[in-house]
């Protein structure tokens, strides 16, 4: 019989980012110079001392499956970090490990939606929550955010868009692709809201340790007990700790939102890695001065990109606070052409900055962000130095 995808699958838009990183390898591959800006993720080694527990748990024989919602040791290790970092409290109870962020928020907001649900969703935002939501038969409404306003959304157009189908916010703060971080006034703003109107809060903190310039991350959690017992919060260890590749992370939520997500795990997953649960101990209960170094390199490769962006014409951006991207707009390019190849669309620009500058970016539009393309900064400085050389060069040549 002929294959006929499900209609949940048949909807699902492929990762924009992945399809570019594709084409970048497909290129490598022929030899050619590209430079990948894509990736959203640190391009340093784990530590040694996290490698090193990785290890030792192999060496003791701790291979085998551990209970669903992860070992006692990395919950208890969570807690503590969630109260020395954020001062939230929560017992070993409140806590999930799950094989990522990108499951752990998955997995939350299936336990949470049922299909027509709506959920508000600041825009522009991490491109797989629109596919999520999706996936669970829910609808998105957009929240916009500007960047005349630093990409902080409008608290008033949470009540405004908010109908008696409402069920959750979602909250990305550092955010990807614009780098916000959110603020304390606009957080007790939400919070207020999703009060008043009864709303889950699922907070994306994925990126929480890398904020700059002063910045704070503030959990809405924090805000009130009202928040902390509304909220889901998500955060893992790919992005501080450089563990993309251990797939990693981990929800503090009430116990009874727990204890959903552990039941859907139980059967769509079963546990976390044994050996990399044991790793992530060793990442939140050892040195911390890998963190601070890496920051402080992402620091400097964001001020390198920024003072470069700013010599380059047609585009404007907002300066980053966390995070490692760069929202570029590039609406002044639309309608121009690359010799003789016209741009109609920010995927136009993305592809022929690709194809002929050798610079791989990802299209805003996934994003919510149509007319803007995203950049990565997590790679080494003469990487990022040529890049930006590269797409001066592009920018130089439209007309």
């Amino acid at each position: 019989m002929e294959f006929v995808a499900s209609q949940i699958s048949e909807n699902i838009q492929p990762s924009a980012t992945l399809k570019l990183n594709a084409l970048v390898q497909e290129m490598r591959s022929q030899g050619q110079d590209v430079i990948g800006l894509s990736a959203g993720e640190p391009d340093f080694d784990t530590p040694t001392h996290i490698k090193d527990a990785a290890i030792k748990a192999l060496n003791e024989g701790k291979t085998h499956y551990t209970p669903v919602g992860g070992i006692g040791e990395l919950k208890q290790a969570i807690c503590k970090t969630l109260l020395r970092d954020k001062n939230l409290c929560y017992q070993n109870k409140n806590i999930l490990v799950s094989m990522g962020a990108k499951q752990a928020l998955y997995e939350a907001l299936h336990v949470i939606l049922d299909p027509g649900d709506e959920v508000l969703l600041p825009m522009p935002c991490w491109l797989s929550y629109q596919e999520m939501i999706g996936m669970c038969g829910a609808l998105v409404v957009p929240i916009p955010s500007k960047a005349e306003n630093a990409f902080m959304p409008d608290i008033k157009d949470f009540y405004d868009r908010c109908t008696n189908k409402t069920k959750l916010i979602i909250i990305n703060s550092p955010n990807n692709p614009t780098g916000a971080v959110w603020n304390r006034e606009l957080l007790n703003g939400i919070a207020e809201f999703a009060k008043e109107k009864g709303l889950y809060i699922i907070s994306d903190e994925i990126y929480e340790k890398l904020v700059y310039d002063g910045f704070n991350h503030v959990s809405i959690a924090q805000i009130s007990e009202d928040a902390q017992k509304r909220s889901i919060v998500i955060s893992g260890f790919s992005k501080a700790y450089a563990m993309t590749g251990w797939r990693l992370g981990y929800i503090a939520a009430d116990e009874k939102i727990i204890s959903a997500i552990n039941a859907y795990q139980s059967h769509a997953a079963g546990c976390t890695n044994s050996v990399a649960q044991y790793a992530a101990v060793a990442a939140l209960e050892g040195t911390q001065q890998p963190l601070g170094e890496m920051l402080k390199i992402f620091n400097k490769r964001r001020d390198i990109v920024v003072n470069l962006l700013e010599k380059m014409p047609y585009i404007s951006f907002v300066r980053p606070h966390g995070a490692f991207y760069v929202l570029i707009d590039i609406s002044k390019c639309i309608g121009k052409s690359y010799k003789g190849t016209p741009i109609h669309s920010d995927e136009d620009f993305a592809y022929l900055l690709l194809t002929h500058g050798r610079v791989s970016v990802v299209p805003g539009k996934p994003f919510g962000a149509p007319n803007n393309i995203r950049i990565s900064y997590a790679t080494k400085e003469d990487t990022i130095t040529e890049a930006m050389q590269r797409l001066k060069s592009f920018l130089e040549t439209l007309d």
